[in-house]
């Protein structure tokens, strides 16, 4: 007789596994309302997979991305970097906290938002040195405290030295900011002109 049950269990855990190599930033939660199953279900799955929790395979993805950095720091990344391939594509997530917003409104200051958006486009340059020369951007709704933005820049066109970078932040499925920055690559940083005669 089969054991109908281990055959599903079976297709579950591959399933499970494509699921996380798509997006491993999925939680066990996530995963049990898609399988239809508990959430003990899926971390016993995920045990048997070898498949670490989400806050570790969150971190080892953003090992892998901090390491292509060229054109800024791991510290200037503004929010946590999630996804990087250098000239194509970047996304980051951002926890907007007490600090970052505003007292009265309880909502996101701006600048935050743009430093993450600017942070990812200048990210996704190929060059040891980026600048942002120009912006448009639109805010398409206030991000209050608490919320996770979720950021992506994506180059669209590029010539020469200069990129052209889509970028779109959302909280959950809801856009809050896109728009197009324009970026200029230089290929290493200029000398210091302090110290000369």
């Amino acid at each position: 007789m089969i054991d109908l049950t281990r055959f599903r269990k079976l297709e579950r855990r591959e399933a499970l596994k494509t699921a996380l190599s798509q997006n491993p930033f999925l939680t066990d939660e996530e995963l049990a309302q898609t399988f239809g199953v508990s959430i003990s279900t899926i971390r016993l799955d995920r045990g048997k997979l070898d498949i670490p929790e989400v806050r570790l395979r969150t971190l080892a993805v953003a090992h892998e991305s901090y390491s292509a950095l060229k054109a800024l720091g791991e510290q200037e990344i503004i929010g946590s970097l999630v996804d990087l391939k250098i000239g194509e594509y970047a996304r980051s997530e951002l926890l907007i906290d007490e600090s970052m917003v505003l007292k009265k409104a309880r909502v996101a200051r701006g600048h935050h938002l743009f430093a993450q958006v600017n942070s990812l486009a200048i990210a996704v340059v190929d060059a040891e040195v980026a600048v942002t020369g120009s912006t448009r951007l639109k805010f398409v709704r206030p991000v209050h405290l608490g919320e996770r933005v979720v950021a992506e820049g994506k180059v669209s066109k590029r010539k020469d030295n200069k990129y052209w970078v889509e970028v779109l932040a959302k909280v959950g499925e809801e856009q809050v900011l896109k728009g197009r920055l324009f970026v200029f690559a230089f290929p290493e940083a200029a000398e210091s002109s302090s110290g000369r005669e």
